[in-house]
């Protein structure tokens, strides 16, 4: 799943090479911490947030366990 995210995030960043994700455990849920050039912050979020909600829902599709948090920080 953290290498789909990885792949997702770098197709849409103007700055590929930037994109980091940690992957950890937080109150039973996995969380991904997205890390990203201050330039995509935007990009990855999108307007309304409807970019980083549409690829929560690609993320809940191929996986099992639909119960995980994306936090995208600098």
């Amino acid at each position: 799943m953290k290498e789909f995210l990885e792949y997702v995030l770098k197709s849409i960043a103007k700055h590929p090479d930037d994109v980091v994700v940690v992957e950890y455990e937080e109150g039973g849920k996995k969380v991904f911490d997205i890390s990203v050039h201050p330039d995509d912050v935007g990009q990855i979020i999108g307007k309304d947030g409807r970019t980083i909600k549409s690829i929560k829902i690609l993320l809940s599709s191929i996986s099992d366990d639909s119960d995980f948090v994306l936090k995208v920080i600098r």
